[in-house]
């Protein structure tokens, strides 16, 4: 299903093959030999995403550009099912496995792995060839990647990220956060009232 939003309709390669179920909305732009599956959502929420050639994205996969975070994916590059990734760079012959999660900002290095379950957050770059082992965290710019028990250094390194002010522009201390979080952002996702589906 192909939506327009916000006057820019997708852009789907003619060798490309979408799936029937799968959701494309607004400044998308699928390369050639491309493989969108069943129930995947591309949704460009005010920046471009762009895959680029015989990139794979998976059942029920998430890849969603914001309004100051575009995405970018590199050719040759697997999305697995239940993958999320939000406004990321993503390089070249990179493998994002089931259940992995991409956070605004990330950079992801050319051949690199990100396996199952395991998180890159807000602003964290990856260097080229970089693993991430299963349902680990990566986390800053030098990355440190850590197992999920590890908490305390891996929100000692989160909380420098800023990921509410950076993402939605707001201070964590706020006192009704959560309140002015939810208001802002369904703001702006209400702009898809205006979509309309294509074809």
């Amino acid at each position: 299903m192909l939506f327009a939003h916000l006057g820019s309709q997708p852009r789907i390669h003619p060798d490309a093959v979408v799936a029937p179920t799968a959701v494309i909305s607004g400044d998308v732009t699928v390369g050639a030999g491309c493989q969108v599956l069943h129930g995947a959502v591309l949704t460009a929420e005010g920046s471009p995403i762009v895959l680029g050639a015989h990139t794979i994205v998976m059942e029920n996969a998430l890849v969603r550009a914001s309004s100051t975070h575009a995405v970018h994916v590199g050719a040759h590059t697997l999305i697995g099912p239940m993958a999320s990734i939000a406004g990321s760079d993503i390089g070249d012959e990179v493998f994002l496995a089931t259940g992995t999660r991409i956070f605004n900002g990330a950079e992801i290095g050319d051949r690199s792995e990100v396996r199952i379950n395991a998180v890159v957050h807000v602003r964290t770059v990856l260097p080229p060839d970089s693993v991430v082992p299963i349902s680990w965290v990566a986390v800053g710019d030098p990355v440190v990647i850590l197992p999920p028990e590890r908490h305390e250094e891996i929100w000692a390194a989160q909380r420098e990220l800023d990921f509410p002010g950076y993402v939605f522009g707001l201070d964590r201390e706020t006192p009704d956060l959560m309140v002015q979080l939810t208001e802002r952002y369904g703001r702006s996702l209400s702009r898809h009232a205006d979509d309309h589906r294509l074809g």
